[in-house]
């Protein structure tokens, strides 16, 4: 039996359930460096128990679609956020909590320079760039603990092309 998921676009009002959308607002909160620059203020909700924000590089092996999602994985300890270093969409894919386990998953297609952050505990499929390189930022929980809960499907999903 295949189970097809098909992406949508990333906006924050679909994604708002899992985490936020980290984009350039239409116009900055405030103006620094005499006023040449816009800051777009306190874009995410990070959250982090037992620890600290650490930041990290990810380079991950871009991957195509039709995708097979065989596994999530979940940090019950902290929020993960994830920044494109390159203007290339990537595809990410969240499930809501079923009782300490994965409801139906849903994927998303980011357009260029959208990141996302991942509120704690939010089941969610590895860092999937779409073309190279897959170049990341990422903000996390660093500390001690177990983090880190993996869920293996039974049967996989495959992430259809986008329509």
């Amino acid at each position: 039996m295949t189970r097809t998921i098909t992406p949508q676009p990333l906006t924050p009002d679909a994604f708002a359930p899992f985490g936020d959308v980290l984009e350039l607002r239409d116009t900055p909160d405030m103006l620094i460096n005499q006023g040449l620059c816009g800051r777009h203020h306190d874009l995410a909700n990070t959250d982090f128990s037992g620890g600290r924000a650490g930041i990290s590089l990810f380079d991950a092996t871009p991957r195509s679609l039709p995708y097979t999602l065989d596994m999530v994985e979940r940090h019950p300890l902290g929020s993960q956020a994830f920044l494109p270093l390159n203007p290339a969409p990537f595809l990410v894919i969240v499930a809501p909590d079923d009782g300490g386990v994965p409801g139906t998953p849903l994927a998303f297609l980011t357009s260029p320079h959208q990141g996302i952050n991942l509120h704690r505990n939010t089941w969610h499929g590895v860092l999937t760039p779409l073309h190279a390189p897959g170049l990341f930022a990422v903000i996390d929980r660093i500390g001690d603990g177990n983090n880190l809960e993996e869920y293996w499907f039974d049967t996989p999903y495959i992430v259809a092309s986008a329509p």
